[in-house]
């Protein structure tokens, strides 16, 4: 009897196991290229988003604008694009990449310089300058959204001459912020949002308007995604109010406001 009870303790066992991979199985995935400054927050809002949507399963592909939009021209499978900078999207818009219907300027951000806690050295951006700073991140120029900005940036303050020799380039600008947290460099130039999850790291603002380009992410649908439906229903929770809260949570705005 008690071999015949644990035969049938692992049959059920195995048949509950079973009905939940099918479950997953039969779940539409949802694939969503998103700038790395973006990874937290989106991954709380997907959440939700599928929490309400027990169908959907949605898969995020994270880095720097640049490289995503890229892979998308060379024809990755995607479903929706959020770029961290204007250029990358209008590229793939006017390509007809990008579902000419169902895009939008959903959000914008600010940049910030960044140092360890612990670095009195640094107190405006003036200080990179200073023979005490050796090594400088930002993300790539040419392929990183926040590094684009963070050069304009430094170009309209007289100051990318001096300090070009001492910036590290990095992949994303998620880079620059483990860099700066790790010490392996003395100072980076990051979006405000991303500073703002850390707690290793002091926050200097970069003093002046109009240093760089408005810093905004639009956000659109891929076009001849195969899950056309799902996607416009996703995009459509991305502009809504409940998506703008967790965005607002972690510090971004609204691009119209």
């Amino acid at each position: 009897m008690r071999k015949l009870h644990i035969f049938l303790f692992t049959a059920l066992s195995l048949f509950i196991s079973g009905c939940a991979d099918n479950s997953e199985t039969n779940k539409t995935e949802l694939t969503v290229s998103a700038a790395a400054s973006l990874r937290e927050v989106m991954e709380e809002a997907g959440q939700l988003y599928m929490e309400q949507n027990p169908g959907i399963r949605i898969v995020y592909n994270f880095g720097g604008s640049g490289s995503l939009q890229q892979q998308i021209s060379q024809g990755a499978p995607v479903d929706l694009f959020f770029s961290a900078a204007e250029d990358k999207f209008d590229y793939l818009h006017s390509k007809q990449l990008i579902d000419q219907q169902h895009s939008v300027k959903l959000l914008k951000n600010e940049l910030v310089l960044i140092t360890q806690k612990d670095n009195k050295n640094i107190d405006s951006a003036e200080s990179l300058a200073s023979d005490n700073i050796e090594r400088i991140a930002l993300g790539t120029p040419e392929s990183v959204p926040a590094g684009m900005y963070a050069k304009q940036a430094l170009v309209s303050l007289q100051l990318w001459g001096d300090l070009e020799k001492k910036i590290i380039p990095t992949k994303d600008v998620r880079q620059v912020l483990s860099y700066v947290e790790t010490g392996n460099v003395n100072a980076g130039i990051v979006y405000k949002t991303d500073a703002l999850i850390s707690d290793k790291v002091r926050i200097i603002p970069l003093n002046g308007k109009d240093l760089h380009d408005p810093i905004v992410y639009p956000v659109g649908v891929v076009a001849g995604t195969k899950l056309l439906n799902e996607s416009i229903g996703f995009f459509n929770f991305l502009k809504g109010q409940e998506a703008m809260k967790i965005f607002k949570k972690y510090g971004f705005k609204a691009a119209l406001e």
